[in-house]
């Protein structure tokens, strides 16, 4: 009768740790933690990953540089003004994608319910691990031991009943920390918080709620929704069910990458093809070198440009077989380029894309029957196992050690 007894309060225990089974895992200035291993010299310093050029963005940014007001997306010159001091070091793509790669690894050997967010962040849903590694929080524990004994950089995890309010406990707990917001403390906890805390709610929506008087979640809670829909429209329905922390969303397992890309912006808009296909040729070689390194190929080959005014246009070609030679990208994004004809203004931005993508182990590579194709992606392939060894800039096709090339 004891063994029944305790078979029931143990499943009364698991199916109530079930509750808050689902966490976010988000790495700590992601980019900047994997250079500081290689140089932990710079570690408690203010330092920047992007390039040095006036017109490029901040990548990442270290909590010593986010302490003089340095954010992420923000245009380098800005930063440099704010962070005088700041060490700015260049980012090294193929290395985090290395590193997001074996952080996924140990995310699924957790359990098999991981949606990645981007490289550096995933919901994980372990209410299935319970029993085999203990409670959520436990769990969340043997996850930031792992990070950082297997990886050598830090994460915060946050841990709740909802993917919303488990992003909130990660952002809140930041840097290397872990907080869980209990079920029955949830409503009591997002009521405590600023408008702006919600999803969806941006600066312009905080501007609206700000004019009905609204500036906290709890204020959110005690709005009819009917005058939230009139103010904001589809969404204000779905701003008043996350103040009461409403998120039945799923944990979505997704196992590949939708595309693979890389985009830069000039120094100095552009009308100078020559420039431009240069610039192609450089992140042809990015993309693919990416998806070599992620063991995908594409079907379909995009094509970005930006204009001085900010108008964006973007252009796709379906291949006849998949790729991930960085000759044969190139060669459809300057087809794409071309098909534009006369531009009407000069460039600020161009962007190449990998889309529709497979896993090369299960795809057949014969491309063509032009054997140039395949000895394209064996010398690629090379060029990738130099990299490796010496490093990205050691070896380069011609036309890309250009000393007049003003590309970020």
């Amino acid at each position: 009768m004891g063994s029944e007894q305790d078979k029931q309060k143990l499943e009364a225990t698991l199916r109530e740790l079930r509750r808050s089974s689902i966490l976010h895992v988000d790495m700590d200035a992601f980019f900047v933690s994997v250079e500081l291993r290689s140089r932990p010299g710079l570690r408690g310093k203010p330092v920047i990953v992007g390039y040095p050029a006036e017109r490029s963005v901040v990548l990442s940014a270290s909590y010593e540089a986010r302490a003089f007001g340095v954010k992420s997306a923000m245009p380098m010159a800005v930063a440099a003004r704010m962070c005088p001091s700041a060490i700015i070091i260049e980012p090294r793509h193929k290395l985090y994608y290395e590193v997001s790669a074996q952080l996924m690894a140990i995310f699924g050997s957790i359990t098999d319910l991981v949606e990645p967010l981007s490289v550096d962040e995933a919901f994980l849903d372990v209410g299935g691990a319970i029993r085999r590694l203990g409670s959520p929080r436990e769990i969340g524990e043997i996850i930031r031991r792992r990070v950082l004994g297997e990886l050598g950089i830090t994460a915060s995890v946050g841990i709740a009943a909802s993917k919303f309010v488990a992003k909130i406990a990660s952002t809140r707990c930041k840097p290397d920390g872990l907080l869980l917001i209990a079920p029955d403390e949830t409503v009591a906890y997002l009521h405590s918080l600023p408008v702006n805390a919600l999803w969806g709610v941006g600066a312009k929506t905080v501007e609206v709620l700000a004019r009905m008087g609204i500036r906290t979640v709890a204020d959110v809670a005690a709005t009819p929704p009917a005058s939230l829909k009139k103010s904001l429209g589809a969404s204000g329905e779905h701003v008043y069910r996350l103040s009461w922390g409403i998120d039945p969303r799923p944990v979505t397992p997704v196992r590949l990458e939708k595309s693979i890309g890389a985009e830069e912006t000039f120094a100095v808009d552009t009308a100078d093809d020559v420039l431009l296909h240069r610039e192609l040729l450089r992140l042809s070689h990015r993309t693919a070198e990416r998806l070599r390194s992620t063991g995908m190929v594409a079907r379909t080959i995009s094509l970005k440009l930006r204009y001085a005014d900010f108008s964006t246009i973007t252009r796709s070609r379906t291949v006849h077989a998949p790729v991930d030679s960085a000759q044969l990208i190139y060669a459809v994004t300057v087809q794409l380029l071309e098909s534009l004809g006369t531009r009407p203004m000069t460039v600020r931005l161009v962007g190449v894309r990998a889309e529709q993508l497979d896993d090369a182990a299960h795809t057949s590579l014969q491309l063509s029957l032009d054997r140039r194709d395949d000895n394209w992606r064996a010398a690629e392939q090379v060029l990738d196992r130099v990299a490796e060894k010496f490093g990205a800039k050691s070896v380069l096709p011609a036309r890309l050690l250009d000393p007049y090339n003003t590309a970020d």
